[in-house]
């Protein structure tokens, strides 16, 4: 591996026109497809295997035309104090409204309100109901357009007037909070290296990778059915392991010039080290982020592909266009420890040179191990507390800023018609094996009404054929609430009894329904995931590592670092601490698919920082020092890097802090808290602190195992010259 990713690296120093070329010419084929295809909306969401699913699959086949998965909207109108919808002037205004509504070219039906129930009890709410051909990604500008134009009308008349549902979902936006994480990165980048040259390489090929891979998500979102979301955490994870994996290889390079040799060598040793260990990192994350297909929810399987194939990029990038652009930089990138003039450089040295902060630390925690790890773990595993409380939902208008016109139309319709009616429950009643349908259906309702929870139960609406029939039911309780999801188990739990006697089935389905149904199936994916992605990595660790207890200690800290990490979520998101700094204004439920998505990007990052740092101690092991000095001299080598890329990660996931969509929100908090507990905590403390305590055993391998591994040669070894064994004797003598 090494001796391959040498010739590699001093290929590319070489034939940097040719490799650049390349990527240029990659970038702008990419960008022109980008720059053709239609926008990312919305991506349609399946849950294969559950019953909502398999109640909407019937759905569209026993009622065509219904347009099962067309976008909704609800157009809410409330009366000015003192009045009532039900006023003359009121209900004229509303129903010109849906006269208008009702005219545009993708609009499946529009209900009005006075026939068809639509208005609250007191008179003071009323609502019409949008039904769309099309689904809401693939909704033109002018029905959107003409949707708002409607509920405008209808304010300038004097009513309140607001729209719910999916027809206005917003492509989110991150803000410029993006911006500023890039400005943090190139900030710790500059203070790294000591060079505005060395900062800019890294930043420069993150942008490059991000942008191809982008660009590639959206030209192929149509075709793929990639939602907006899939780019933005692509670009959330690339960015981050792109600038990481790019500093490593730099900084390595600059190690290499420190020791004197020339810029093709150096660039060749540095790809066969540091890239060496960057291949092995991005493995990881690759295997993580793929990994999330075994859930078997379509949008995540999307999300964690696309998102491996910006790492992927990132990691060829580092591997490639970095040794060509140090070609081109030449000597204007300076060896390890020299800065540039602009940044001080060129002054005589006042006193000696003092051991870096890593070495002081390390030197420090080889002292006091337990003391360390003690105090790593227990403030871990405080942090991690809050996780005990976890809830887990899906996003709906009532997580939305109350500054949004679906978050309002959320609340009106609360408060005219309860909680419940935000989440209405459709169960779906399959009689077309029964001998008396209409008398299945009567059933099929009487006992619903007759469960606790249930405000309201309309009479069952059959299709055409007469075999099949909708029943809507609206719980007493808000959506993402036990209560609701207690009701529809007990529906469920009815429903087996219907079959039971009638064989009739009896299916619940609505967007409630499909939010409790992907909980449970991302809760029952999360152990097979774990063993799947971790075991892995596990192994792969092994093959890296060839130790036994290094890949279970690496393991072993991740689980303890994202256990963290959730906890902090629902501190955050869940209980609303520190919510208003975070721009969190309405605590709920977690997403469900947060604890299984933060399980594989975390421990793919997790395991960077891993792969870094240890292999440098590994590699001072395998040429001869202690095991103790051997932790010493991979922090003296590797911590300022460690931390630097760490910092950067967190900026760059922070930054996503600032996106107008919830889901994105929570998802940048929870991977910058992450990389924060697993890179200071854990791979800084626990691990140097549980490798001085295990000694000469954290490197043990069983000799049958030693010789049925393939040697990838992640330290090197074989790029050591005789000269290089040489002075390394004579180092190994002084101490």
């Amino acid at each position: 591996m090494a001796t391959f990713l040498y010739r590699l690296g001093r290929f590319a120093f070489r034939r940097r026109h040719l490799v650049t070329l390349f990527w240029v010419a990659l970038l702008a084929l990419a960008g022109a497809g980008a720059v053709g295809a239609p926008a990312a909306g919305n991506s349609s969401f399946s849950i294969p295997g559950t019953e909502a699913q398999k109640a909407f699959d019937l759905l569209e086949e026993r009622f065509p035309g219904s347009s099962a998965d067309g976008a909704t909207a609800r157009v809410v109108f409330k009366a000015p104090a003192g009045e009532k919808m039900t006023d003359a002037g009121n209900k004229k205004t509303v129903q010109s409204t849906v006269d208008t509504l009702g005219g545009g070219s993708e609009v499946a039906g529009v209900t009005d309100p006075y026939q068809g129930g639509g208005v609250s009890e007191d008179g003071t709410v009323a609502y019409a109901s949008v039904s769309y051909k099309v689904s809401g990604m693939e909704l033109e500008d002018s029905s959107r357009d003409a949707l708002e134009g409607a509920a405008e009308d209808a304010r300038d008349a004097g009513l309140t007037v607001e729209i719910g549902g999916d027809a206005l979902q917003a492509v989110p936006h991150t803000g410029t909070a993006e911006i500023i994480g890039i400005g943090v990165a190139a900030v710790v980048l500059v203070i790294t290296f000591g060079s505005l040259l060395a900062a800019g390489l890294p930043l420069l090929t993150a942008v490059i990778g991000v942008g191809i891979g982008v660009a590639g998500i959206t030209a192929l979102a149509g075709a793929l059915d990639l939602g907006s979301t899939t780019s933005i955490l692509a670009s959330m994870i690339g960015l981050a392991v792109g600038i990481d994996y790019a500093l490593f290889v730099v900084s390595r390079y600059r190690a290499e010039l420190a020791e004197g040799r020339a810029g093709e060598e150096a660039a060749g040793r540095a790809v066969g080290t540091a890239g060496s260990a960057v291949v092995f990192a991005g493995l990881t994350v690759v295997i993580a982020l793929v990994g999330l297909s075994v859930v078997n929810i379509p949008m995540l399987t999307k999300m964690g592909i696309a998102a491996a194939g910006t790492v992927a990029l990132a990691v060829l990038i580092a591997l490639t266009l970095i040794p060509a652009l140090l070609g081109y930089a030449g000597r204007r990138v300076r060896p390890a420890g020299e800065k540039s003039k602009l940044l001080g450089g060129g002054r005589a040295a006042k006193k000696p040179q003092r051991p870096n902060m890593g070495t002081r630390w390390a030197s420090f925690v080889v002292r006091r191990p337990v003391a360390v790890l003690l105090l790593g773990v227990v403030g871990l595993g405080a942090a991690a507390v809050p996780a005990a409380s976890l809830e887990l939902g899906l996003p709906d208008d009532g997580s939305q800023p109350t500054s949004t016109t679906q978050r309002r139309a959320y609340d009106l319709l609360s408060e005219g018609f309860g909680p419940g009616f935000n989440g209405p429950l459709v169960v779906v009643v399959d009689a077309k094996s029964s001998d008396d349908p209409q008398a299945v259906f009567k059933q099929a309702a009487d006992d619903i009404k007759g469960l606790d929870n249930v405000v309201n139960v309309s009479p069952a609406q059959p299709n055409k054929a007469d075999d099949t029939a909708t029943i809507t039911v609206v719980p007493d309780a808000k959506p993402s609430s036990v209560t609701t999801e207690d009701l529809v188990h007990d529906i469920r739990d009815t429903g087996a009894d219907i079959q039971a006697d009638t064989g009739a089935d009896v299916l619940v389905t609505g967007a409630t329904a499909m939010n409790i149904d992907v909980s449970q199936k991302l809760n029952d994916a999360l152990v097979p995931y774990l063993v799947l992605v971790v075991g892995l990595a596990f192994l792969l660790l092994i093959v890296v590592f060839r130790s036994i207890l290094v890949p279970l200690k690496a393991a072993l800290g991740f689980l303890l670092s994202v256990m963290a990490a959730l906890g902090a979520v629902v501190a955050v998101f869940q209980w609303g601490w520190l919510s208003g700094l975070m721009g969190v204004e309405e605590t709920g439920p977690i997403m469900s698919m947060m604890p299984i998505f933060m399980v594989g990007v975390v421990f793919g990052l997790a395991m960077d920082y891993e792969v870094f740092l240890v292999t440098r101690m590994r590699e001072a092991y395998v040429h001869g020092e202690k095991p103790a000095q051997a932790v010493v001299t991979g922090f003296k080598y590797s911590a300022r890097v460690v931390t630097a890329a760490a910092v950067i990660m967190m900026a760059v996931f922070s930054g996503f802090i600032g996106s107008s969509d919830s889901m994105v929100k929570m998802i940048g908090f929870g991977l910058a808290v992450a990389v924060l507990f697993d890179a200071f905590v854990v791979r800084m403390a626990i691990v140097p602190a549980v490798l001085a305590l295990l000694g000469e055993k954290a490197w043990w391998l069983p000799k049958w195992l030693d010789r049925a591994l393939p040697n990838v040669d992640v330290e090197g070894e074989g790029l050591r010259t005789e000269g290089d064994r040489k002075d390394e004797d004579r180092e190994l003598v002084r101490a």
